[in-house]
């Protein structure tokens, strides 16, 4: 019994040290490499405003904001769907109402601004596409061009431009005129960083 107790002594021991040795031959564990700190956000302030001019008079002047970013991206959409009644007039009976389905136009504003990171002088810049539509009036108007009351009729402005600004600097985007009413559209972006 003794020699079993020996030989399992011996054995215990003969394997403890061989697990010191391979421990001791293992490559000492390094620390994982630390990650390169993320760029600091800049978070911007956009405010896009449409205006609209019959001449010298202001008609309208829609501000939109936008909160977004540097380096990231930012969209509104805002508007509704206007109901059209469709009118069918072809080749119809006399005893048939003239008026058809009714159909859904979308009108409104949408944006969307792309806004890189800033330059080494402190500027951004800002690509920026801008849909606006809306329906005219069926006010008197001196234009031929304009459909008969109860009859509506669609406008549209779409711009899509890029623009270099620094904070707290405004900047004209854009101007264009409608063909059918004359009016002016102008539209003005200010950034300003948010401290």
């Amino acid at each position: 019994m003794t020699k079993y107790l020996q030989m399992t002594a011996l054995v215990f021991a003969f394997a403890l040290a061989s697990s010191v040795i391979v421990r001791t031959q293992e490559k000492p564990s390094t620390p994982p490499a630390a990650k390169p700190a993320a760029a600091p956000l800049t978070p911007l302030k956009l405010q896009v405003l449409v205006s609209r001019f019959q001449g010298e008079k202001k008609l309208s002047s829609l501000p939109y904001t936008l909160s977004v970013n540097a380096g990231s991206r930012a969209s509104l959409r805002m508007g509704a769907k206007v109901p059209v009644m469709m009118m069918m007039t072809a080749n119809m009976p006399k005893d048939v109402p003239s008026a058809g389905p009714i159909q859904y136009q979308d009108v409104g504003t949408s944006i969307d601004c792309i806004v890189s990171t800033a330059q080494d002088d402190g500027r951004f810049r800002l690509d920026i596409t801008i849909d606006d539509s809306s329906v005219y009036g069926d006010g008197p108007n001196t234009t031929d061009n304009k459909p008969a009351p109860g009859n509506p009729s669609f406008r549209s402005f779409k711009a899509n431009d890029s623009m270099v600004l620094r904070d707290g600097q405004t900047a004209q985007f854009t101007t264009a005129t409608d063909k059918v009413s004359g009016e002016v559209v102008k539209v003005d972006v200010t950034l300003t960083v948010v401290k």
